[in-house]
This record gives C-alpha cells, sequence and structure tokens, in this order.
C-alpha cells in the first residue's frame, strides 16, 4: 500500500500512518530500530529496496529524508509505503524543500519509534563528518558508503580523523568474508609467525587500504598493498599473500564470483566467493547497535601503522 501526502507536515504524517495501520491492519509492533536513509537527490530507489530486504531480519522503521534545495518554497510531500511495498518495514518518503528541509532533526523526530535505536545511513552524497549533523547525532550508528564518494580513496584516507565511535563505512562491511577466511586459514597448524603481507585489490577497490590495515593491526607484520590496473582487476579485492617461514599463504580471485586458496604441502581449494550485495552488507550492520571497536581500531591505529612503513 502507497499512501502520497503532498504538501503535508508531519502532525498530518503522523495521523496518517495511525489511519494505514488501522484501515490496512499492518501494526508497527515488533519493529526494532529506526533506519533514517538520508539523500540530497531523488528517491534512492535502491537504497530503499535494500533496507526492505533487510527488515525481513531486522523489522523497522524507514524514513527517507531527500533533501532538497535549500532556496526554493518551503515545502514537504511525504509519501507511506507499508505491506508488500515496504517488506517487514514501514517507509516514509521525505521530499523537503526550502525551510522545510532547514532542521532536519525535527522533520524525523516526531516520526521515530519510540524507545528504539536510530541508525543513520548516507547511501550517496555523505557529509564531511557525519556525527557532527543533525541526523548524525541522534544516531547510535552512522553508516557511509566509500563506494559512493567522489573520490573513495580520499575518503578512506579521512576516514581516521573523521571517526566517532558509533560510525561505521560500507567498504569495511564488504571485507566480512575475506576477513574470516584469513582468520580461519591462521587458526590451523603450523602455526609459523607471518613476516609479511601482500594485499591486491581493483582501483576502484576503497576497501583494499582497509583489509592491509586490519592485517597489519592483527599480525604485526610488514604490510605491502597496491591497487591494479582495470583491465587486470576491475574492483574489490583481488589476493592476499602471508607469507611465513613454510611457506606462502595465497588467497586469490580469479574470477569475481571465485577465489582459490593455495597452502604449502595441501591441494588448492575453491571457495565461493561473490561480491557481497547492498542488502547483505546493510542487514550485518544493523546486526549489531553498538560501536564497532575494530573498525575504529583499524582506521586509526592500523591505517597510521601502514602510513608509517
Amino acid at each position: 500500500m502507497i499512501v502520497d501526502l503532498p504538501d503535508t507536515n508531519v502532525s498530518k504524517i503522523s495521523k496518517a500512518l495511525v489511519s494505514v495501520r488501522e484501515e490496512g491492519g499492518a501494526v508497527a509492533l515488533g519493529r526494532v530500530l529506526t533506519l533514517i536513509i538520508v539523500s540530497h537527490r531523488d528517491v534512492d530507489e535502491e537504497a530503499i529496496e535494500a533496507a526492505n530486504d533487510a527488515s525481513r531480519e531486522h523489522p523497522m522503521r524507514v524514513i527517507v529524508l531527500i533533501e532538497k534545495d535549500p532556496d526554493a518554497a518551503p515545502r514537504l510531500d511525504a509519501q507511506i509505503r507499508v505491506g508488500g511495498d515496504a517488506g517487514a518495514s514501514e517507509v516514509i518518503v521525505l521530499h523537503a524543500a526550502g525551510a522545510a528541509g532547514s532542521n532536519s532533526e525535527s522533520l524525523v523526530t516526531g516520526l521515530l519509534l519510540p524507545d528504539a535505536p536510530v541508525v543513520a545511513w548516507w547511501p550517496g552524497d555523505t557529509p564531511p563528518v557525519p556525527s557532527r549533523t543533525a541526523i548524525g547525532r541522534i544516531a547510535q550508528r552512522r553508516i557511509t558508503d566509500a563506494a559512493t564518494q567522489p573520490d573513495p580513496h580520499a575518503w578512506v584516507n579521512g576516514l581516521g580523523t573523521l571517526y566517532s565511535p558509533g560510525d561505521t563505512d560500507l567498504a569495511w562491511t564488504r571485507l566480512t568474508r575475506w576477513r574470516e577466511q584469513l582468520a580461519a586459514v591462521l587458526d590451523q597448524p603450523p602455526y609459523e609467525t607471518i613476516t609479511a603481507v601482500e594485499v591486491r585489490g581493483g582501483a576502484t577497490s576503497p576497501s583494499t587500504p582497509l583489509l592491509a590495515a586490519w592485517l597489519r593491526l592483527q599480525l604485526d607484520a610488514p604490510v605491502t598493498w597496491s591497487y591494479l590496473d582495470e583491465d587486470e582487476w576491475s574492483e574489490g579485492i583481488k589476493s592476499v599473500r602471508l607469507s611465513r617461514a613454510g611457506g606462502d599463504i595465497l588467497l586469490s580471485r580469479p574470477e569475481p564470483a571465485l577465489a582459490v586458496l593455495t597452502q604449502p604441502g595441501q591441494p588448492s581449494h575453491d571457495l565461493a566467493f561473490p561480491r557481497r550485495s547492498l542488502r547483505e552488507c546493510l542487514a550485518e550492520e544493523l546486526r549489531r547497535l553498538d560501536p564497532d571497536l575494530l573498525y575504529g581500531r583499524v582506521i586509526t591505529q592500523g591505517c597510521a601503522l601502514l602510513d608509517e612503513a
């Protein structure tokens, strides 16, 4: 069900939500959080679809705040989506123009679920310091995505200086499978010291330096990392090589959805390694609503150790 509310206000939107639930049988019981998606462009349907999919694991209310031309005449248009059009969530899309969008916190405060955590997500254009924005200050978690920034590598380089507990970036989330697999390998004998690490990734991969920083922090070994030419590898991590006295461990992707693990004295293993979807990454970040302390250490301490090398 989709309900359009042109030229409205927050009070009317709240009343419309109650009416929709009463008439359509949709209820807000069981919602565990409010997700605020902040955008400065038209409706990002890919982000809403990812939130709807993630809501099947984390039932929530989704508020999409689209801040339009601040010089335009003040106006607030809204759309409510429930039922099949919103997965297991309620979606409220707000188009705020002119003075109506000048105080984003007041726009969303009356629509937040009571006594529920707030997560803010900037799927595209992102403020320089999300934690200092009106929306960022009311959120327990703040999600950004280096891959959508105009200069992804510059964004990653600045994460450590911008960091506030509760921040995270999907460039880090996309590394979960790599981190799990590498940790599993090192948990097996022989337990030899890693003497050197090499990480290679595609030219458009902001995750490459984050993986290198994590390995530098965890292994306390020299780490080198590099970007490959786009014609050699287009995006994401290409390979990780861990060197030790008994021989090298190599985890490498010959193609985007497949990785090959090579270890001394063992047959090679093919591993399913598809690129993680936006829905998977968002759902993972919504599983924890406390600060990701490891991420904080990686972008502050780990990246600093890489820079010193």
